[in-house]
């Protein structure tokens, strides 16, 4: 579907809210950039020990943060507004989350070291590139969710609940819940059943 550019007065940041291309060279977007980079950094800085200081701190980045979330440095991000967390998330170090487009992560997610989601898409042709030309779609990760490490979830992607996604895997397209999906680009190997069960007490 092609973006709504019908409407008026809307700010850029208005427009990257419903989804429509904006101009990200934009001042206003450039201010809460910096904003989101101040926070991030004094995160990283921070101890293990610093808990409470780290909850306050993603909760001042992020739209929404859950219950028993820990985040490893060295986390980036473009904005922090339009990331939402769920309850009891694992984020492991050198996570990279480009949120122009609304990013959720589900309740029990586990996100490995130096995985990446890009919601942001340029245009193709370079005359609009170049001149700031972008449109964001959102990222949606379900519940109890897996993400090996060094994996790139892009623009307007869907994981399903209860999916594992294989370390160094690029996912360019929606994946269901309760598969096994890997590789570049990321494509669906086999369902998880009871015969993946290693025998732990839950």
């Amino acid at each position: 579907m092609k973006p709504n550019l019908t409407k008026l007065n809307m700010t850029e940041w208005d427009k990257m809210q419903e989804h429509q291309i904006y101009n990200d060279f934009d001042a206003d977007l450039f201010n809460l950039r910096v904003k989101a980079k101040k926070l991030f950094k004094e995160f990283n800085r921070t101890e293990d020990e610093e808990v409470e200081r780290r909850q306050e701190i993603m909760h001042k980045l992020f739209k929404k943060v859950g219950e028993r979330v820990w985040m490893e440095p060295d986390f980036a991000c473009e904005f922090g507004k339009n990331i939402t967390i769920g309850n009891d998330v694992y984020i492991n170090f050198g996570c990279t989350l480009l949120d122009c487009g609304q990013i959720t992560i589900g309740n029990n997610t586990l996100l490995g070291p130096n995985v990446s989601m890009y919601s942001a898409n340029h245009s193709l042709d370079a005359a609009e590139r170049i001149a700031g030309a972008l449109i964001p779609e959102p990222i949606t990760i379900g519940n109890r969710v897996w993400i090996g490490g060094g994996s790139t979830v892009l623009s307007g992607v869907t994981i399903g609940d209860d999916t594992v996604i294989g370390a160094g895997s690029v996912v360019t397209h929606d994946i269901p819940s309760g598969v096994v999906a890997a590789g570049n680009p990321c494509r669906v190997l086999r369902k998880i059943t009871d015969k993946d069960k290693v025998g732990f007490p839950v």
